[in-house]
């Protein structure tokens, strides 16, 4: 995989391009992570397993790689921009609790189910809480270059002052400002201008606020990703992740004040995942009825087959959700699952082996599919084609898996036979008759096959390998 070129879609120049590190030692990602005021639903973690994807592509391909992920826990305004609450204050009022018990607890459960999903944690885990400082220093950085204006006791970024303001979202400014409906903060000069510090607070209780040079107040949503990427990753660094819902406001207007302030290119690759779709309808928290994954395992789905289910589709394609598709893949699953089983249960299949042409071709074609800008529905069929070519040897079939699965993440290693009362005779039968049926002795795998019907057992074959089953 090393010397592949990985290609990428870039938001920033709606092209896939070639990747191209600036640092060929070191690849640095940011991805925004949740707000947690709430449970995180099954959206929001399609997400995060497209980011695990890119990742751990990445490290196969050979990169080192630097992955910074934020923690919401103050700031973030319900609608995404400077209106309506903070969703912390939402919360407050909703579970009458303090707002760090709050984020400390939806911190610890959305971690949980990346567990689950086995989606690996980032090097670095930033709350916004614990930058503040950092983020006043970057304001203050912005305010020298005259990108800034302070009204209603409020600081504002004024997005007239930077020429290409928009270039992510193919915003036109001056459409946005003859199209504007009133204006819900009236101390803006211009409808896309945003806060970057509040300093008179729209709401009752705001527990959270800090001293700073514009007086006591806490930072615009926006102000956070920005202080804390550059932070951790420098003025500029290659790939910035996200949910497509942040294209024209909240990474628009990162683009705008980090480069307001160092008066550089900011971030070369954007990368955006699209979203889950319930009745046609993206899942948000904002409609209600949102899914989380807690509510898949209580209805018996295994968290692995709804990142088996993402990986049906690709990121940047809409994925339709329903409980019969889930199902679907669930079941799918399960049978690489038992296909695994088997495997694994054959005695050859820890034997050293030198690669066929044949399992070499099937590592090139799921390299391709990575390279493709992260194709994994062709990187999955490539699995399923390869544990049920009988041409390619249980070695050479376990050395392919435990490749695949270091992007595929479903740790194929662990994975174990539930079936703990057949007896380990009747086990070894099943091994000798695959044995038999690979090398086309039919008569003996009839035998063999007789002998474990006599102990009360049946064979289920399937494309993907065989297991026993009472009769």
């Amino acid at each position: 995989m090393k010397n592949k070129t990985l290609k990428f879609y870039n938001t920033l120049t709606r092209k896939v391009e070639p990747f191209e590190p600036l640092d060929p030692e070191c690849v640095k990602v940011y991805c925004c992570g949740p707000t947690v005021y709430d449970y995180q639903h099954i959206g929001n973690m399609r997400t995060y397993i497209f980011e695990d994807v890119l990742v751990r592509t990445l490290r196969l391909a050979g990169y080192k790689v630097r992955h910074v992920m934020n923690i919401t826990d103050v700031g973030h305004l319900v609608s995404d921009a400077d209106e309506g609450e903070d969703k912390m204050l939402v919360a407050m009022k909703r579970e009458k609790k303090k707002s760090y018990e709050i984020a400390e607890y939806y911190t610890a459960v959305f971690f949980e189910d990346c567990k689950k999903l086995h989606i690996q944690k980032p090097d670095v885990v930033c709350k916004a809480t614990d930058h503040i400082n950092d983020m006043i220093e970057l304001i203050k950085r912005i305010e020298k270059k005259g990108l800034t204006y302070i009204s209603g006791g409020n600081v504002y970024f004024d997005v007239s002052k930077l020429k290409d303001y928009g270039k992510l979202a193919r915003l036109d400014l001056e459409k946005l400002k003859a199209g504007a409906r009133i204006e819900v903060d009236h101390n803006k000069r211009h409808p896309a201008d945003f806060v970057l510090w509040f300093t008179k607070s729209k709401f009752e209780n705001q527990e959270l606020q800090w001293d700073s040079p514009w007086g006591r107040g806490y930072p615009g949503w926006h102000i956070e990703c920005s202080a804390m990427s550059m932070k951790y990753l420098g003025d500029q660094f290659d790939i910035h992740c996200g949910g497509i819902d942040h294209i024209p406001v909240h990474h628009t207007n990162e683009i705008a004040q980090s480069e307001g302030a160092t008066g550089k290119p900011w971030v070369k690759y954007w990368m955006h995942g699209e979203f889950l779709v319930l009745n046609k309808e993206k899942m948000s928290k904002s409609a209600g009825g949102f899914l989380t994954l807690k509510s898949l395992e209580e209805k018996g789905i295994d968290p692995l087959a709804y990142r088996y289910f993402c990986f049906s589709a690709h990121y940047r394609a809409q994925l339709n959700f329903s409980w019969e598709a889930l199902n679907n893949a669930a079941r799918s699953l399960e049978r690489l699952k038992n296909a695994v089983i088997a495997l694994k249960n054959d005695p050859d299949h820890s034997a050293e082996v030198t690669l066929s042409d044949t399992a070499l071709s099937y590592r090139e074609q799921f390299e391709e599919a990575l390279c493709n800008d992260l194709n994994m529905p062709q990187a999955v069929s490539v699995i399923h084609s390869s544990i049920s070519d009988s041409n390619l040897s249980p070695a050479e079939k376990w050395q392919l898996l435990l490749y695949f699965d270091r992007v595929a993440g479903f740790d194929f290693n662990s994975w174990q036979s539930e079936s703990l009362d057949i007896p380990q005779e009747l086990q070894d039968l099943l091994n000798q008759r695959e044995a038999a049926r690979r090398e086309k002795d039919w008569e003996l795998a009839d035998t063999l096959r007789d002998k474990i019907a006599e102990a009360g057992y049946i064979i289920e074959d399937s494309p993907e390998g065989a297991r026993l089953k009472r009769k």
